[in-house]
């Protein structure tokens, strides 16, 4: 892991640049308020908020000239720019908000739309112990055919040594040029691993599916991201026509995605004009989410959820709980994501993604940092993204339920 004086430098870069930053992203967010959430407040009020910014914009008219002046190594304006942004947002200490550089922004853009060169890794922050951790592969991925694991932690990245402090820049440096390597060090249990895995286009099948014993279906989906919302309808429409008479829903290992699709399927299952999602906004205002459309899935169902299914798929999970009444979901506690990030994009191709709402479950139940109880614990299996009917006793308990 990182060294004290690593640790040392960045803590005095990270002040440093946060006292820079605040002239550029008091502009920044003006101009993203101003155009993106018209009303929210008034030219005149963002005017004012950045003329306060001032006597922080001369400091880093010092800072700048001191940089350039005496700074022995070469300097990169755009860097110092980006590194003075990201610095700025981090400042939240919010581990959902984050400053996108325009490169950052393109591959994050490209995850949504699903098609993307590298290896095919989900990754996520531990924030307890400060670690960067896999909880999945991507089917038919490089990362999946190298045999990397749901759990195993990233080390190291091209032997530069990595922890929770260096997420942010994390999938940028596992990502690169078709045909090139990556090797990524692992610490899996007590056993240190190397992995040299080739670069490849990852194509991104957010949904699988198949018919289980007793007519039972599986649609397992990994992410609420692209367009998973219509893949789910051709999923069900196919496993109907093969004669299921339930169906098991697989989030396991789901770290969310798009809200909007996890609703549009949650829609599928819920008696038009209930309450799928209340929405907590900054001025305390709430936005009610309810069901427009007729159920169209009326069969037995289960939710299969563990310890990394968040965000999306706890939206999905809350509803199913409290408002369909056929459904039980099964596994273990939820991993605790209530909060909901909105992405605006600048004009110069960056972006930011900062926290802007609160949800709730229909029955205004808090999920942030608390989870959703399954109806039924199976906490004795870990998911690894590849069904196995043998030894899988959450799967195994979820058809046990279907069958009686």
């Amino acid at each position: 892991m990182n060294s004290k004086n690593k640790n040392s430098r960045n803590s005095v870069y990270k002040t440093i640049m946060t006292i820079v930053a605040t002239a550029i992203i008091t502009f920044v967010i003006t101009t993203v308020w101003i155009y993106s959430r018209a009303g929210a407040e008034s030219a005149e009020s963002a005017i004012g908020s950045a003329a306060k910014s001032s006597a922080l914009a001369a400091k880093l008219s010092i800072i700048r000239n001191k940089i350039y002046s005496e700074y022995v190594g070469e300097v990169n304006e755009d860097d110092l720019i980006d590194g003075a942004v990201k610095g700025y947002v981090s400042g939240l200490n919010d581990v959902y908000s984050e400053y996108l550089t325009e490169e950052e922004m393109s591959s994050y853009t490209e995850d949504i739309e699903g098609e993307f060169v590298g290896i095919g890794v989900y990754i996520t922050k531990d924030t307890t112990n400060n670690l960067i951790v896999v909880y999945g592969t991507i089917p038919n991925s490089p990362a999946q055919a190298a045999g990397l694991k749901t759990g195993d932690i990233i080390t190291s990245v091209d032997g530069v040594q990595c922890d929770g402090d260096d997420y942010d820049s994390i999938t940028n440096s596992i990502r690169g040029l078709e045909g090139t390597k990556v090797t990524l060090g692992i610490l899996r249990g007590e056993e240190e691993l190397t992995f040299e895995i080739e670069r490849k286009t990852v194509e991104v099948e957010h949904v699988t599916s198949q018919v289980l014993e007793d007519n039972i279906g599986y649609i397992y989906i990994s992410s609420f991201e692209g367009n998973v919302a219509d893949q789910f309808k051709k999923a069900y429409n196919d496993l109907s026509s093969q004669g299921i008479t339930s169906l098991i829903i697989d989030v396991r290992n789901n770290g969310g995605g798009i809200v909007d699709e996890s609703l549009e399927i949650a829609e599928l299952m819920t008696d038009k004009g209930q309450t799928l999602l209340i929405e907590l906004d900054k001025n305390g205002d709430e936005k009610v989410i309810k069901a427009e459309e007729d159920k169209t899935i009326t069969m037995p169902i289960v939710l299969l959820v563990n310890e990394y299914s968040a965000s999306a798929s706890e939206i999905l999970a809350g509803i199913m709980k409290e408002n369909v009444e056929n459904a039980i979901l099964i596994g273990d506690t939820t991993y605790g994501k209530g909060v909901i990030q909105t992405l605006y994009s600048l004009t110069d191709g960056s972006g930011l993604k900062i926290t802007t709402n609160e949800y709730f479950t229909p029955n205004h139940n808090t999920i942030n940092k608390i989870g959703i109880e399954p109806d039924i614990k199976v906490d004795d299996y870990l998911y690894t993204g590849t069904l196995d009917l043998e030894n899988d006793t959450q799967l195994q308990r979820a058809i046990e339920e279907l069958k009686k």
